[in-house]
């Protein structure tokens, strides 16, 4: 097993890093803290520069597609630390979970329709429902003694009462921190199916999480989830590398993928880029030590983050 050295640091200043060189065009004192940006400043998996770097060394950077080793990489990643094993013809790759959650926007709804978030939420969610033209409809996480919950019955409420037919659920949910229990996400999903809501599942946190909790895709609590659902996953929390833009999207209904491929064409998009899948193959097939390692060293030092913090903030 490769040691990973996470204690050593590499400044990302003067590399057209977005947290730290854009700090003062986004409004931010040059030396901000940066922890509203969601990527690590830990060097990726050795294995995953190596792929990229073979890979460079071709130098032909052509129009490429995914091969049947790519697919088998990230399902089996999915089979294993999820249980869940989506099928081939499921799969439709774009640059980010953002962009798929836009056309799903556009995909299932109609200028000024209503789509459903749970507030305090990941906010380009507001931004595609509103960029859009459709109706934002919240409803909002209750916090109980530090603690969020879904409000199931202001959930179904307002679904009726704004004739809502499509919901983004984040899950993990990005910022609360909670992992939706089974029970919970099968409540949503009973919701949904009662007055025929889509729902749209960002999952790109799923490998992040401690303890006793379990991440449980959306898609794998039942067939008639499984066929109202849209499952959104990526690589680019996890291994960070989201700067190569390249996210896996699961529709396993026939007719819900038909509607969404053709907005994604309609925007002119094709193929993702070459590194991206290069490094996506690669994070899922040797990437897991790496993960292990970073989540250890996360866990070992939250004590100390929280102390600092609460001294500086």
């Amino acid at each position: 097993m490769t040691k990973y050295d996470f204690d050593k640091i590499i400044d990302r200043r003067n590399t057209a890093c977005l947290k730290y060189d854009f700090a003062i065009q986004r409004d931010l004192p040059a030396d901000v803290l940066p922890f509203g940006v969601a990527d690590m400043d830990f060097p990726i998996a050795r294995e995953i520069q190596e792929a990229l770097v073979e890979r460079c060394q071709h130098a032909i950077f052509g129009y490429s597609e995914s091969t049947e080793a790519y697919f088998h990489a990230v399902r089996d990643w999915y089979t294993k630390h999820f249980n869940w094993s989506p099928k081939a013809e499921w799969l439709i790759k774009t640059p980010g979970i953002v962009f798929a959650l836009a056309m799903a926007v556009k995909a299932f709804t109609q200028n000024g329709e209503g789509v459903l978030v749970q507030q305090p939420v990941y906010y380009p969610f507001s931004e595609v429902i509103e960029d859009n033209e459709r109706k934002l409809i919240n409803s909002p996480l209750i916090l109980k003694n530090g603690y969020y919950e879904m409000d199931f019955a202001d959930l179904e409420e307002k679904i009726v009462a704004n004739n809502v037919k499509l919901m983004l659920l984040c899950s993990p949910h990005n910022p609360v921190g909670r992992v939706w229990t089974r029970a919970e996400l099968q409540k949503v999903g009973d919701i949904c199916l009662k007055h025929g809501v889509i729902t749209v599942s960002d999952e790109i946190h799923g490998d992040f999480v401690w303890g006793n909790n379990s991440q449980t895709v959306f898609a794998s609590l039942g067939e008639q989830y499984e066929q109202n659902c849209v499952i959104c996953t990526a690589p680019s929390k996890t291994f960070n590398i989201a700067g190569l833009q390249v996210s896996n999207i699961f529709i396993p209904n026939k007719n819900l993928r038909r509607r969404f491929r053709k907005q994604v064409a309609a925007a002119g998009y094709s193929q993702v880029n070459t590194l991206g899948l290069v490094a996506c193959q690669a994070a899922y097939t040797y990437g897991e030590d790496w993960l292990q390692q970073v989540k250890a060293y996360i866990e070992d030092n939250i004590e100390f983050v929280d102390a600092y913090l609460k001294q500086n903030l």
